[in-house]
């Protein structure tokens, strides 16, 4: 009898959070001082007095998403967050800087056709079509926790495979130290690119990067739907980023490019507040963002928004055993 033993890192579906209570959670963070950075943005764009008003009940369901053929995550101890809250509460700036406008606006958002180019310092750059995303590798899923810089959590089901397998297909050479990534510029597609208010006051296109030991890293994830199916446009169709160990805006959405370069590439949050945002982001409950404790997180669940679940943050987002040692000998509170 072949008898499947769970990685450490591996969640089940009783850790995913409740729908509902994705959906009102800004609100919740407001009331308990924990803004984030979509807050200080608001306040930096002058943005309207009602821009976190997320009692909107309703999530949008006109968002197109197909059945995904992948192998499912073993069984292991959480509970996972309700697909609905997942699709219908979002920090996706392109469409919007409230929580609630991805979901509204992305509506009509087109992923196919799609390119996703491999390129910089390989000795085999790729082009991969929208088809290619969902038949190069073999797709997994995977149950993560998310932890949000902004101090609440939630368990995701993603779909997806290890960035690993597509960037040792595209062969780096011995220049490619850090990797960078991009998400699609379309000012006509996506609104918050087009208005500088309503995109939180962002320069565009969206960039982030990694290490290539992050990236190689068998926790980095290349994830192209959730719940077993295709992504929904406001959560990063068609393909995104899923880095569990580091704040969610390292896990970069609808991306075009990804390359390989020398030097540590630039980050959007860390080029607009430098102070605030660092280029590792790794979750660290003993560094705290200037204006909160990053100590606790408020764990998105079924239990309503006076649900008692403010639970203790874990070093790395509770996956030091699998990455820990790739910072070993670093000062994480100057590497933050």
């Amino acid at each position: 009898m072949l008898i499947k033993l769970p990685k450490s890192y591996q969640l089940n579906e009783y850790d995913v959070t409740d729908e509902s209570v994705y959906h009102d959670r800004r609100n919740v963070l407001k009331k308990l001082g924990f803004i984030g950075a979509s807050g200080l943005l608001a306040q930096s764009t002058s943005a309207q007095a009602g821009l976190f008003d997320l009692f909107k009940k309703d999530p949008v369901k006109a968002f197109t998403v197909s059945p995904l053929k992948y192998q499912q995550a073993p069984t292991t101890s959480q509970t996972l967050t309700p697909e609905a809250k997942v699709t219908s509460y979002n920090n996706f700036y392109e469409f919007g800087a409230q929580k609630s406008q991805p979901a509204q606006l992305a509506q009509q958002f087109k992923v196919n056709p799609w390119q996703l180019t491999i390129s910089g310092h390989c000795n085999n750059p790729l082009t991969l079509d929208y088809e290619d995303l969902f038949s190069s590798f073999e797709l997994e899923e995977r149950i993560y926790r998310l932890r949000c810089v902004e101090a609440w959590s939630m368990v995701i089901p993603w779909v997806g495979f290890p960035l690993a397998k597509l960037l040792q297909k595209a062969q780096p050479n011995s220049r490619a130290k850090y990797v960078m990534f991009e998400t699609l510029y379309d000012p006509k597609q996506m609104p918050g690119q087009k208005n500088r208010r309503l995109g939180g006051g962002i320069s565009y296109p969206y960039v982030e990067g990694l290490r290539i030991d992050e990236a190689m890293n068998d926790l980095t994830l290349m994830s192209v739907g959730l719940y077993g199916k295709t992504l929904p446009p406001q959560n990063g169709a068609p393909i995104r980023l899923v880095v569990p160990w580091k704040y969610g805006f390292k896990s970069i959405k609808s991306i075009v490019s990804i390359k390989f370069v020398e030097h540590q590439p630039a980050n959007t949050w860390n080029l607009l507040i430098p102070s605030e945002y660092g280029f590792y982001a790794n979750v660290n409950p003993e560094v705290a963002h200037p204006r909160w404790s990053q100590a606790s997180e408020r764990r998105i669940t079924t239990g309503g928004l006076l649900a008692r679940n403010r639970i203790k943050t874990q070093m790395f987002n509770g996956y030091g055993e699998e990455v820990a040692a790739m910072y070993k000998g670093m000062d994480l509170s100057q590497y933050y």
